[in-house]
């Protein structure tokens, strides 16, 4: 199960006003615009189904997993190379987060 939740409250302790319907979400404060995609630890194996927005590329994703799961996630992400700037952020149950980067220079 994704950590839908979670997600939305590390964007709000962040000071973003979070959007407040489906699974993914838009996160906004001043000038960006990031658009949020909480993963399952099942689905943070394989993001690719997940990368493409049926747009434009957005300039800003944040993929929002469980922590024993952010860092293949990142990893994942890096051998995939997508054409947006990105971020991974590991949650845990009890509310805590921490922040990988993308690749550095990316897109």
């Amino acid at each position: 199960m994704p950590p839908t939740t979670e997600a939305r409250d590390v964007f709000r302790e962040l000071g973003y006003t979070v959007s407040e319907e489906g699974t993914d979400f838009v996160a906004e404060r001043k000038w960006r615009r990031v658009l949020v995609t909480p993963l399952g630890a099942d689905d943070a194996t394989d993001p690719e189904p997940y990368l493409a927005d049926g747009g434009s590329p957005p300039q800003l994703r944040c993929f929002v997993t469980w922590d024993e799961s952010a860092a293949d996630l990142r990893e994942h992400l890096l051998d995939l190379k997508p054409p947006f700037d990105w971020a991974v952020i590991g949650v845990d149950d009890g509310g805590d987060f921490s922040v990988m980067q993308g690749a550095p220079g990316s897109p």
